[in-house]
């Protein structure tokens, strides 16, 4: 496993503290950090340890700060430390200690950042679009943001497993086989127009982009006119639900998520399971859920207040079935069935929720679109209930992409009918395009997806940006001929204070990994990507101005095998990253 040089440090002053308060128990440090300092100039860490145990200790921190420092100045990796405002130690490290990371990065290659294994599965659920038609912009934040915290979390050290849920049970999937029947008696050649048929089905005509015309075709080929009725003004004409609702609907969702599998494959976004929730609510999960529940007394028999906006005259109070939500921190208790008796949304949710429990996962996170941020709170209360409070679950909020080209927002799809498409997007510039530019920005903002940008060969392009620092390294360890054993090569050459930055920067992604997949937030893997590329660069750009530092030395091949060191390293850690991502590396720009 990689060394955490923060975690190592850490270790450090927590054994200092001890000897400082050997009367205090092992947990009083548990609140200790040791991170990066707000100014760089402050030194390579800071730690809180002080200012966290001082009450406990009962001396002023800035008293047990100034102790802590005067041992941590006895550590062999520690060059300075002092300490600083109500209670922070700054530490500043030795640069042998620096530079004795590479050899480390170079044996681990882009194993680099690996985390021990951790207790507990984790399943990561997302996309989860409803199965009724192609996959759209907003889909796709949610896909690149799911995949790549489910690598982050991998990378941590977690069991993941990649879930997709199937939402094929509700009125949108009727509405989608009712469109998909309209296609079906086109390609037998009826004459009934869109609107005529509108008027006949119940709801409108909702799905009337192009992509379902395959459909038709398909159900036309397999079934010829058997599902029609014969209809001597308009040609074949709409049968009876009953003798086609079925059928269609199940041919029709068969082939919606043939398609979202290929989109998802085009993306380069996978998943181990897929979990319908037709077939939970078939096999009667949702009863199964309704009954822990109840044995825990958490249903009941009640009629909710008015929802926020609606007046008693608005609103008509009626008994439902109804989940103790607020025993969990949500709002208001939650119905889980409808009038009809049939399960409200939210409680075939539960259904899915049970059936993670039972498959035995630690930990529970979801990738929805921001517009189900009212969702979460109830959701939660699901799960603390059904785990009696033991599975934790995590919900990550992406908001809306917005599309734009030559400044200007770019055009819907006409094949999908209303909207951008993911395939629009991958055929427009690429899948390592859109995967790292949708984590350029953290989850829950707004983002211009700028199709002009994306593919420009500027500084102002991250993704072009990282892509170019290991395509620069991998043309210098070509051009030294692909050296091998670099993790011996003696680094008392690499002095320069961005030859330093540069081996700072890479030791700190073992720490990023641990704390990034902690929050759930993968796009601070693009973030760090994006300043390595720019320490890498800022190098790059000294050695053309100072032939000393320069990668490769004539007649000094010790000091160019550490700087080949230093640049074989740096691909590395920028593979091990973009490895995160789901993004390919490059070897050379052209």
């Amino acid at each position: 496993m990689s060394q955490d040089i923060f975690a190592h440090l850490r270790g450090r002053v927590i054994a200092a503290l001890r000897e400082l308060l050997p009367e205090l128990p092992g947990d009083a440090f548990a609140r200790a950090t040791v991170e990066p300092p707000r100014e760089a100039a402050h030194g390579d860490m800071a730690t809180n340890a002080a200012l966290v145990v001082g009450k406990a200790a009962r001396q002023p921190p800035q008293k047990l700060a100034a102790a802590l420092a005067e041992r941590l100045m006895q550590a062999p990796e520690v060059a300075e430390a002092a300490p600083a405002g109500p209670g922070f130690v700054n530490i500043r490290l030795r640069e042998d200690f620096i530079r004795a990371q590479l050899p480390a990065i170079l044996t681990a290659g882009e194993d680099y950042g690996q985390g021990a294994p951790k207790p507990g599965r984790v399943n990561v659920e997302y996309v989860s679009a409803n199965p009724t038609g192609p996959m759209h912009v907003g889909h796709c934040r949610g896909a690149v943001v799911g995949d790549a915290l489910a690598g982050l979390l991998a990378k941590a050290g977690h069991d993941v497993t990649r879930e997709y849920y199937i939402n094929d049970a509700g009125a949108q999937v009727q509405a989608l086989a009712y469109a998909a029947y309209w296609r079906y008696l086109q390609a037998l050649g009826t004459t009934l127009t869109e609107d005529e048929y509108a008027q006949l089905i119940p709801g409108g005509l909702q799905y009337r982009g192009d992509y379902l015309v395959p459909v038709g075709e398909a159900l036309a080929r397999h079934h010829g006119d058997a599902l029609a009725e014969a209809n001597t003004v308009h040609g074949p004409g709409m049968a009876g639900p009953d003798r086609w609702f079925a059928e269609v609907r199940e041919t029709t969702v068969a082939m919606m998520m043939a398609m979202i599998r290929d989109d998802l494959a085009a993306l380069g976004v996978r998943h181990d399971i897929f979990v319908s929730e037709a077939a939970l609510v078939a096999e009667g999960k949702l009863d199964q859920a309704e009954a822990k529940l109840a044995g825990q007394g958490l249903i009941y028999r009640g009629v909710l207040e008015p929802p926020k906006g609606k007046t008693p005259e608005d609103w008509e109070p009626r008994e439902q079935t109804l989940f103790r939500a607020t025993d969990f921190g949500d709002e208001v208790d939650r119905p889980l069935r409808k009038s009809d008796g049939s399960g409200t949304y939210f409680a075939n949710d539960i259904a899915n929720h049970l059936g993670k429990l039972e498959r035995g996962f630690a930990a529970l996170v979801h990738v929805w679109g921001a517009d189900h941020g009212g969702y979460v709170k109830r959701m939660q209360a699901a799960v603390a209930a059904l785990s009696g409070r033991t599975v934790p679950l995590d919900v990550v909020l992406t908001q809306i992409v917005h599309v734009v080209k030559d400044g200007q927002p770019v055009r819907m799809s006409k094949r999908a009918g209303s909207y951008i498409t993911l395939r629009d997007l991958i055929d427009e510039v690429g899948r390592d395009a859109v995967r790292f530019t949708m984590l350029t920005r953290k989850a829950d903002a707004q983002m211009e997806f700028d199709l002009d940008l994306v593919v420009q060969q500027s500084r102002d392009n991250p993704v072009f940006y990282v892509q170019y620092a290991h395509a620069r390294c991998r043309s210098v360890l070509r051009a030294a001929g692909e050296p091998t054993g670099l993790a011996t090569a003696p680094l008392d050459a690499l002095s320069d204070p961005a030859e330093l930055a540069l081996i700072r920067r890479m030791a700190a992604w073992p720490r990023l990994v641990e704390a990034a997949a902690a929050a759930r937030e993968p796009h601070r893997v693009a973030f760090f990507l994006n300043d390595l590329a720019a320490d890498f660069h800022l190098l790059w750009n000294k050695g053309r101005e100072d032939a000393s530092l320069r990668f490769i030395q004539e007649g000094d091949p010790e000091g160019t095998r550490a700087r080949l060191a230093l640049v074989a390293a740096t691909a590395a850690v920028i593979r091990s990253g973009l490895g995160v991502m789901g993004v390919a590396p490059v070897e050379e720009m052209r």
